[in-house]
């Protein structure tokens, strides 16, 4: 018997009224993701992906549809349930890297298993292994401001890491980097895929998309394309006819 998917989203749709109008942000998006699996949402601005990530994690609420994570139904959730959930289950990384600036990286790390109610040595002893991992164990002590991008990066990847969420959810990570540091980051993301964590990226970039094993492509709020990361990239834009009464 096959193993249940991670996170599996069944008719997904949200709407949002803009004056008068009723806008689909997403209409209709359905698709499984295994664990340990590393996939991409692409799509250019507009095609609902960003609205498909705040769903994925839990910051917003379909329209319609169902989203179960790990086998929760993350509509039936309490407000409560739901910080719970986004706290041991979803980890973070941002494109604005969104850390403390007066911290260390170390304290940086550890925010998320203060919430937890951690003790201060594991949650100290932890920190410093997430940070290890991403290869910053002789950065910890330093500020945000004392570090590069890259390392900023690395610092919000050791922060999403340390509670070993079920799901590491990354929003365009490599936005605010230049090529060459983004390329260490996505090889970080790589490597991390490698060690079994389940990663969902939300890029607008065909190339970040190409590197993952699998993409889905996004265009006016549905899917149109999904299958291996090169593949989907490569198609530069909806290669499947959207249905009838689609919002442009």
């Amino acid at each position: 018997m096959s193993e249940a998917p991670l996170i599996s989203v069944k008719e997904l749709t949200r709407l949002y009224k803009v004056g008068q109008e009723e806008v689909r942000a997403l209409d209709g998006v359905s698709f499984d993701v295994q664990r340990g699996e590393w996939l991409a949402v692409v799509g250019q601005s507009g095609s609902g992906k960003s609205t498909l990530m705040n769903l994925v994690g839990a910051l917003d609420t379909p329209s319609s549809g169902t989203y179960h994570i790990n086998g929760r139904d993350v509509e039936k959730l309490s407000d409560d349930e739901l910080a719970d959930l986004r706290n041991n289950e979803i980890g973070f990384v941002f494109q604005t890297f969104q850390l403390l600036p007066r911290s260390t990286a170390l304290a940086n790390v550890e925010l998320p298993l203060v919430y937890r109610g951690v003790p201060r040595k594991d949650r100290r002893e932890k920190a410093v292994a997430a940070l290890e991992s991403v290869g910053l164990g002789n950065r910890m002590h330093h500020k945000p401001n004392e570090l590069s991008g890259g390392q900023r990066q690395r610092v919000a990847i050791a922060r999403a890491l340390v509670g070993h969420p079920s799901l590491l959810l990354a929003d365009e990570p490599t936005g605010n980097l230049d090529s060459a540091t983004g390329e260490e980051i996505i090889r970080l993301f790589g490597e991390l895929h490698r060690r079994g964590h389940t990663i969902l990226l939300v890029t607008h970039e065909p190339r970040l998309a190409a590197r993952c094993p699998r993409a889905i492509r996004l265009s006016d709020g549905r899917i149109v394309a999904d299958g291996p990361g090169a593949e989907v990239a490569a198609l530069g834009g909806p290669q499947v006819a959207p249905a009838a009464g689609a919002v442009a």
